[in-house]
Formats: structure tokens, C-alpha cells, sequence
């Protein structure tokens, strides 16, 4: 017994491991909070402390029969929370490392897909820039302005079996125009 009536960590400890069980919840009322204290001065989340310091209960009481001065109780125990908790924090950097890793590569992988596609682009453009000026407007009409055969009929005033046929034209050019320009490559 301490001067104040109060059992010491080394005698609790031995009486806990003796068999007097009960004995563990003035043990946890003891130091719960101190774990949480510990745990949340170097972890800097409230919950998250709780719950190594929850954690920690679970391996204090699987290895207490391990400690060889259980007077040293406090010293052996504050060990583990800090311990366990520079473990979170190292898990922490780990988890926010392959985040930003992967937020690096999808960055990348959507800046080269829009290069890619703004290649593309002047490609086409280009592309249809050779074509002879009536199949220009009826592409342009067609793709661009998201003009019906019929509409672009009735703005060109002419029949929609020409537009048909321009655009047809102008799709096959395109084709050559671009199988030629990639075999050039």
C-alpha cells in the first residue's frame, strides 16, 4: 500500500496476475487517461488517441506477464502508448506518401491524355483545312454546329442527297489525309 491507502502499481499487477481479475479496471481507471494524454500529445487527434490507447490495453494485458519489475509499471506502459503511436504516425506518412504518389500519376496521366488530345486536334484541323471549301462548311455544319442533313440542306440551299455526298467525300479525303500522315511518321 502507498501513504495514501493506495495499492501500488507493482502489488496490483502481481494480485491481477494472481487471479484477482477485477483488480484490472483500477488499473485501466489508473492510467486510461494518462495513455490517452500521451497518445494525443504526439498524435494530435482525439480519437485516434483513444483508440491506441484502447489498443495498447489489448497488448499491456497480453504481455503484462512479461514485465519483470511490475513496480516499473508506468515507465513500461507509457513506452508501448508512445511506441504504438509513433507506429500511427509512420503509418500516417506511409498512407499520405502513396496518396500523393498516385495523385502525381493521375495528374501526369491527365496532362499527357490532354496533350495527346490537343495533338489530335490541330491534326484534324489541319487535316480538314485541305479539303476543298464546300466540304469544310458541310464538316464544319455537320460536326461542329451539330447541324441535321436538312438543316445544313436548307442553309447551303442545296439537296440533302449533296450534303450526303459531300460529307461522305469529305470523311474518305480525311481518312487518306491521315493514313498518309501517319505512315509518314
Amino acid at each position: 500500500m502507498s501513504n495514501h491507502g493506495e495499492i501500488s502499481d507493482g502489488e496490483l499487477i502481481n494480485r491481477y496476475l494472481n487471479g484477482e481479475t477485477a483488480l484490472l479496471t483500477t488499473l485501466v481507471k489508473r492510467y486510461h487517461k494518462s495513455f490517452c494524454n500521451k497518445a494525443y500529445w504526439i498524435l494530435k487527434d482525439a480519437d485516434l488517441a483513444k483508440d491506441i490507447a484502447q489498443d495498447c490495453w489489448t497488448t499491456i494485458i497480453a504481455k503484462l506477464n512479461s514485465l519483470k519489475d511490475a513496480d516499473s509499471f508506468r515507465s513500461w506502459a507509457h513506452r508501448i502508448v508512445y511506441t504504438k503511436s509513433i507506429d500511427q504516425i509512420r503509418k500516417i506518412n506511409r498512407k499520405r506518401i502513396k496518396q500523393d504518389e498516385y495523385s502525381k500519376d493521375i495528374r501526369k496521366e491527365f496532362d499527357d491524355s490532354e496533350e495527346e488530345e490537343q495533338g489530335l486536334k490541330e491534326l484534324l484541323i489541319k487535316s480538314i483545312k485541305q479539303l476543298p471549301g464546300n466540304q469544310q462548311m458541310v464538316i464544319k455544319l455537320f460536326y461542329v454546329e451539330e447541324h441535321s442533313l436538312k438543316e445544313i440542306s436548307n442553309l447551303l440551299k442545296i439537296s440533302v442527297g449533296t450534303v450526303k455526298s459531300r460529307l461522305f467525300h469529305a470523311r474518305e479525303k480525311l481518312k487518306r489525309i491521315l493514313k498518309n500522315r501517319n505512315h509518314e511518321k
